[in-house]
């Protein structure tokens, strides 16, 4: 799809989202070209098989996006559940992935009906801020019970309440610098600030917590939880978290 062509799908579907799930299911731009959603996505990956605990690993991905390279995952893991509530991403991922056994992909729904303790990692990245807090807390209470008594949830991608645009901009044109789209940042960066993300992250708001009031859902909600070194997305001014079920 062309540029423009893209931008006035966006306008168009604008007027009936209504949440950030209607936008992820819809067209967008948030990836400001090929390369871009290739390495994004590349990176999460290589994090994620980080994290598996072994080859027999039941891996939830939840709110993975197009999740491009989880094959990377699956040969590292038994198992890989990729699930996003947006219907399209479903699809597309469905259409990807049909020939590698070990991936399946879920709704929220098929996981609300999956029995517990059924995996051994979970992780949510860059989902946290799009979510009220009485989700995240019934998000936190789902997890804990689909996680094995061992198991390990990883929340990544937290944004405390300092971290703002600027800060954004910055890892952006730092992560395109050193992977080779620059210029297409710089042209991308203008296309969202227009975009149906930009509206709607005004009208909605993005949730932000400091490291501390993020520790304390998380103990709350049943889980001990530490702050891993480094943040598993690009930008190191957010914060990522593992987290263990408390006996």
């Amino acid at each position: 799809m062309r540029s423009d062509e893209h931008e006035q799908g966006e306008q168009n579907v604008m007027t009936t989202i209504r949440d950030w799930v209607g936008f992820w299911d819809s067209p967008h731009s948030i990836y400001v070209n090929a390369r871009h959603i290739d390495v994004h996505y590349r990176d999460i990956a290589t994090a994620i098989a980080g994290f598996v605990p072994g080859p027999q690993a039941r891996v939830l991905d939840f709110g993975c996006g197009e999740a491009l390279h989880s094959d990377m995952v699956a040969k590292v893991a038994g198992t890989v559940v990729l699930s996003d509530a947006a219907p399209s991403v479903r699809r597309n991922l469905a259409e990807r992935f049909v020939r590698v056994p070990n991936i399946a992909v879920a709704s929220p729904d098929d996981l609300r009906a999956m029995p517990d303790g059924v995996f051994d990692l979970i992780v949510a990245n860059s989902v946290v801020q799009y979510l009220s807090r009485t989700d995240l807390d019934g998000l936190l209470a789902e997890w804990r019970r689909l996680l094995a008594p061992d198991g390990v949830l990883i929340v990544a991608d937290v944004i405390p309440p300092d971290v703002g645009a600027l800060s954004d901009l910055l890892a952006l044109l730092r992560y395109a610098w050193t992977n080779g789209f620059l210029i297409a940042s710089l042209i991308g960066v203008v296309r969202t600030a227009f975009s149906s993300y930009s509206k709607l992250r005004q009208q909605l708001g993005i949730a932000k917590y400091t490291e501390e009031e993020f520790r304390a859902i998380l103990t709350k909600a049943g889980f001990t939880a530490e702050r891993l070194p480094g943040n598993m997305e690009h930008n190191p001014a957010r914060i990522s978290f593992r987290a263990r079920p408390v006996a």
